[in-house]
């Protein structure tokens, strides 16, 4: 996977996935924080080159920040690796399609502390160039983990004690909702929303009362609100 930006390599340093190759950009002056990531490549014996600014863009476009690098392909979380840990707190998408979306979430999610970030295999975006340079490199800091069935991924969830909620504009407000026990909250695609099916299997709604006759938010925007108010509840909790 070819992925770019300064934060990204910093991010997939700190994560240990393999980087194959790097590309610096030929620039006038560099700055101390520039060069002190090609020392810490080289340090670590990981192929580099130094390349016009124009060629990097040629490659991925602008915004490349003067870095782009080779990556090993994205590796997903098995389930049952992120189900044994205390207070688990997870994030299902349900066939969401945006990879700027994905990738916010994604951003959104670790930064809540979230166990995990669930999306189904089939019609909706996976871990894309474009979603890890949304997610800030976020991507390599929290398991996404692949399931064939999203149904009967929140059966398992619920087998484990873990309290599913769908998270829909009929449903009670959110802040009116204790969160901080196991929880799992679900999210729908952009156009559709939430299937009936995957909606069915919760174990409750919540929602986000909303003003000035708007219906909806963008479903990156509802998730930030939604998993920040979980980490706050859990945080005044203790």
């Amino acid at each position: 996977m070819r992925v770019y930006g300064r934060r990204i390599l910093e991010e997939a340093l700190k994560s240990g996935i393999r980087i194959k190759k790097v590309f610096f950009a030929k620039l006038e002056r560099y700055e101390k924080g520039f060069l002190e990531l090609v020392e810490e490549v080289e340090r670590r014996g990981i192929k580099y080159h130094f390349a016009e600014k124009e060629k990097l863009t040629s490659m991925v476009g602008k915004g490349h920040q003067g870095v782009v690098m080779d990556i090993e392909d994205f590796k997903y979380s098995d389930l049952e690796e992120v189900l044994n840990v205390e207070a688990p707190f997870f994030v299902l998408l349900d066939h969401i399609q945006d990879p700027h979306n994905l990738g916010a979430i994604i951003r959104s999610a670790a930064g809540a502390g979230a166990t995990g970030v669930i999306i189904p295999k089939d019609r909706s975006v996976k871990v894309t160039p474009a979603v890890v340079k949304v997610s800030a490199g976020t991507v390599f800091k929290i398991p996404i983990v692949l399931v064939t069935n999203l149904a009967r991924t929140i059966e398992a969830l619920k087998e484990r004690d873990v309290w599913v909620y769908a998270v829909d504009m009929d449903g009670k407000p959110y802040y009116e909702e204790d969160l901080t026990g196991p929880v799992g909250v679900v999210f729908g695609s952009e156009g559709k929303g939430l299937g009936k099916l995957v909606k069915d299997r919760c174990d409750g709604v919540i929602g986000i009362p909303m003003e000035n006759s708007v219906e909806s938010l963008n479903v990156s925007v509802s998730a930030g609100i939604i998993l920040f108010e979980i980490r706050r509840q859990r945080r005044l909790k203790g």
